[in-house]
C-alpha cells in the first residue's frame, strides 16, 4: 500500500472529522487507531489518518506517540503528513501544539510549518492570527471552557509561541489572498525556520493553503487544512492523469440491530442535541455522576444497563452536565480524576451492550470516544457518508469483537437533531 496524504490526529473525533473531510474532497480514506500493528491488513486507500489520544497527555509522551505515528504513514510512501488539531486550538501553554509540531519539523528536515485551525464551514476562521468562532473571539465564545483546555487566548500566534521553542510567525490576509505562492514565500521568511500561523476565512484560502503546504513535507491544522490538501492532491493526481481525480469512496455498509447514544459531552451543542433526542421518542438516562465519583462505579453501570435492558427502543445515556456542575464535580474530586472516571463508566457500558447484540453506537465527546474505541479493541474504520459536518459514518475493519457501525462526534459538532440523523444514517 503506498498513500497520497498522511494524517496524525490527536483525538478520535478529530481523527474521524478529517477522514470524512478528505473522503469528501475525493480521497479513498481509512482510520487507524494507534499506530497500525505490523500484519494490520487495509484496503487499497488514498489516506490514512492515524487516530491518537495525545491532545491532554504530558507533552513528552504526545511527542512519542506523534512521531511513531509519523514513522508509520512515511513508510507507506506519504510525502506530506499534517498533524491534525482541534480547529479551536484547544491546549494550554505546556502544549501540545507546540512541541508536537517542533518534533515533527525536526523529523522533517527542519523546514518551516504552515499552521492553520480554520473551518469555515463549521464556522471557524482566522483573520490577523486570531481565532474567531461564528464571528466571536474565541475567549468570548462558548467554546472557551473546554473542561481539560480552557481556551483563554484568541492571539494564535501568541498562543504558539508559549508553547513553541521556535519562532512563529504569521501569514496574513493579504498575503493568502495573493495565493500559494506568496505563502510559500512568506513561510520561507519566517526566522530559523519555525512555524506561521496562516489567515483563513473562506473556503478559497485553505485551497491556497492546502497547495502551498502540500510543496513542504509537513503542515499543522484542523480538517479544513485537511480539505485543502485533498482538494491540491486531487488536481495534481488529473493533471498527471494518474487516476481518476474524484477517486471513489470506501463503500459504505449498512448496521443493522440494536442501537444506542451514549454522550460524555457537557458542550452546550451536545445537551441540546440530547433535548431534542428525547423529545424525538428516544428513552434517555442520565448517570449518576456524583454517586460515580465516590467510588459507585459499577453500581451506576449497573443501573444504566439494567435500565437500557428494560426498554423497548434506541437508549440514550449521558452524563452531560453544565459547565457550572462540571466545574463543582471537578473541582471536588480533580478534572483529569472526574473525567476519567466518566469515560470508564460510559465504555463499561459500550462493551457490555455489544457483548448483548449491539451493533450501532453513536458517541459523543472526544475523550469518551476515545475511551470507548479503546475498550471494543477496535483497530481501524472505514469512512462513509456524512452525517454533519465533521462527522462521518464509520465501519469497524479490524478488531477483536462484531462488526459495527458508528459515529464519533466531537462534542461541539451537529445541529440540534445530530442523533436522529446519526441513527438514521447506521442503519
Amino acid at each position: 500500500m503506498s498513500i497520497l496524504l498522511g494524517v496524525i490526529a490527536d483525538d478520535y473525533t478529530g481523527a474521524s472529522d478529517v477522514a470524512n473531510v478528505l473522503r469528501q474532497n475525493g480521497l479513498r480514506t481509512v482510520q487507524t487507531i494507534g499506530v497500525p500493528e505490523a500484519g494490520l491488513a487495509l484496503p487499497e486507500t488514498d489516506a490514512v489518518v492515524v487516530s491518537l489520544k495525545s491532545r491532554s497527555v504530558p507533552a513528552e509522551l504526545a511527542v512519542s506517540l506523534s512521531l511513531s505515528a509519523e514513522a508509520w504513514l512515511r513508510a507507506q510512501g506519504a510525502g506530506h503528513v499534517m498533524f491534525k488539531i482541534c480547529s479551536t486550538f484547544d491546549s494550554t501553554d505546556a502544549g501540545n501544539i507546540g512541541p508536537v509540531t517542533d518534533a515533527l519539523r525536526a523529523r522533517a528536515g527542519g523546514g518551516p510549518v504552515l499552521v492553520n485551525p480554520a473551518f469555515p464551514e463549521t464556522g471557524r476562521s482566522v483573520f490577523q492570527g486570531h481565532l474567531f468562532v461564528n464571528g466571536v473571539p474565541l475567549h468570548e465564545s462558548p467554546l472557551r471552557d473546554h473542561p481539560l483546555n480552557p481556551m483563554r487566548d484568541s492571539n494564535l500566534v501568541r498562543v504558539l509561541r508559549r508553547q513553541s521553542a521556535s519562532p512563529v510567525g504569521l501569514i496574513p490576509f493579504d498575503v493568502v489572498e495573493r495565493g500559494a505562492d506568496a505563502v510559500c514565500d512568506a513561510l520561507a521568511a519566517v526566522p530559523e525556520a519555525g512555524s506561521a500561523i496562516a489567515d483563513a476565512v473562506a473556503a478559497r484560502h485553505l485551497d491556497v493553503l492546502g497547495e502551498a503546504a502540500l510543496r513542504g513535507p509537513l503542515s499543522t491544522g484542523a480538517s479544513g487544512l485537511g480539505a485543502g490538501l485533498a482538494r491540491a492532491l486531487v488536481r495534481t493526481r488529473a493533471r498527471r492523469h494518474d487516476t481518476d481525480p474524484a477517486a471513489p469512496a470506501l463503500a459504505d455498509a449498512p448496521g443493522d440491530g440494536a442501537a444506542a447514544i451514549l454522550a460524555g459531552s457537557c458542550s452546550a451543542a451536545t445537551r441540546r442535541q440530547i433535548d431534542a433526542a428525547a423529545a424525538g421518542g428516544i428513552a434517555c438516562h442520565r448517570l449518576d455522576v456524583a454517586r460515580l465519583l465516590e467510588g459507585g462505579r459499577q453500581a451506576v453501570v449497573d443501573d444504566a444497563l439494567a435500565w437500557a435492558a428494560s426498554q423497548d427502543r434506541t437508549v440514550l445515556i449521558a452524563s452531560s452536565d453544565t459547565p457550572d456542575a462540571v466545574r463543582a464535580m471537578q473541582q471536588a474530586h480533580g478534572g483529569a480524576e472526574a473525567g476519567h472516571a466518566v469515560e470508564q463508566a460510559l465504555a463499561d457500558i459500550a462493551e457490555r451492550l455489544v457483548a448483548g447484540g449491539l451493533r450501532r453506537l453513536v458517541v459523543a465527546g472526544g475523550e469518551t470516544s476515545g475511551a470507548v474505541v479503546d475498550r471494543l479493541g477496535i483497530r481501524a474504520f472505514s469512512v462513509g457518508g456524512e452525517i454533519a459536518p465533521g462527522v462521518p459514518v464509520l465501519r469497524s475493519l479490524a478488531g477483536a469483537g462484531p462488526a459495527l457501525s458508528m459515529a464519533l462526534k466531537s462534542g461541539n459538532f451537529g445541529g440540534e437533531d445530530f442523533f436522529l440523523r446519526a441513527l438514521s444514517m447506521l442503519g
